[in-house]
């Protein structure tokens, strides 16, 4: 059983060069797979042409499928992606795939006692089938001792969010993980200050009891609140796409924190791996650790 566990979509970016392997829970198992962890995906796949080629797919990025469900009725989950002259994706969200139909089963259970690290969004939440699961799998892992340190990397798309599944998430949470967009959602619907992202940040903190809060901000590098701030400023990088970049960040953060180094050593070396992966095609590019590592 997996030590860190990505919880939620695994899909089909169809980019405008080609379906690419997507989905921000499996971006972020396979990053950290990629630097060295016990990471798998939980989700769930239609009984389909696109379900069995993105089986082939995980297993031919290292990731195991022993927790990759199969729908027989709902098709495997896609989106259609437009890249724009920055390099900024925006994204066309297909609903009522099988992602949204996460059934719980004893492994999840497992997983809330024997995992390290879960990380899980809101889009796999639009669906009440899954939205419950992926909070039972929660609530479990909060009872847990020491229990698994909990990060929502928020990911609102289009219109699949609201009040009530963003705030239960982060109830939910020890670290929340948001870019510049997302904050400014969560600012009008929690009415945060508006003064500078750092009293934004804090307040979602107090709110939500977070451990951690990161803002990532593309070019510009991140925020981080734990107790103190950290002000990474960005890595200069000729910006092929950023789809996946953020999900890197997300991971980087998480492995390194699990192997104890320093937050801000951490933070930086986040930032080196967001800056490699915007430089690269697609979400899931095969880049060597010891290329990241000073």
């Amino acid at each position: 059983m997996s030590a860190i566990i990505g919880v939620g979509e695994v899909l089909w970016d169809l980019l405008p060069d080609g379906a690419r392997l997507g989905g921000a829970p499996c971006n972020f198992a396979f990053h950290c797979r990629q630097l060295g962890h016990d990471a798998a995906i939980v989700s769930r796949v239609g009984a389909d042409d696109l379900g069995t080629e993105l089986r082939s797919e995980l297993t031919g990025l290292g990731l195991p499928v022993d927790d990759v469900q199969t729908d027989s009725l709902k098709p495997t989950g896609t989106v259609r992606v437009a890249v724009n002259a920055a390099g900024d994706p925006s994204y066309t969200i297909v609903d009522d795939v099988a992602y949204d139909f996460l059934d719980w089963n004893d492994r999840l259970g497992k997983f809330a006692h024997a995992a390290q690290a879960i990380c899980f969004g809101t889009l796999a939440q639009r669906n009440l089938v899954s939205r419950r699961t992926i909070q039972r799998l929660l609530d479990l892992a909060h009872q847990a001792r020491p229990g698994p340190l909990i990060v929502c990397d928020i990911n609102l798309r289009q219109q699949f969010y609201n009040r009530d599944v963003i705030e239960q998430s982060l109830l939910r949470s020890h670290w929340l993980k948001l870019n510049t967009d997302e904050l400014d959602v969560l600012t009008n619907l929690f009415g945060l200050p508006r003064v500078s992202p750092s009293d934004a940040l804090a307040e979602l903190r107090k709110r939500f009891r977070l451990d951690l809060v990161c803002l990532t901000r593309g070019a510009e590098g991140c925020l981080v609140q734990a107790g103190d701030e950290i002000d990474q400023p960005g890595i200069p990088t000729s910006v092929v796409d950023t789809v996946g970049a953020g999900d890197a960040f997300t991971a980087a953060l998480v492995c390194l924190t699990l192997e104890g180094r320093p937050l801000d050593a951490a933070i930086a070396f986040a930032n080196r791996l967001a800056a490699r992966v915007a430089g690269e095609r697609g979400a899931t590019p095969r880049i060597e650790r010891e290329e990241i590592e000073v």
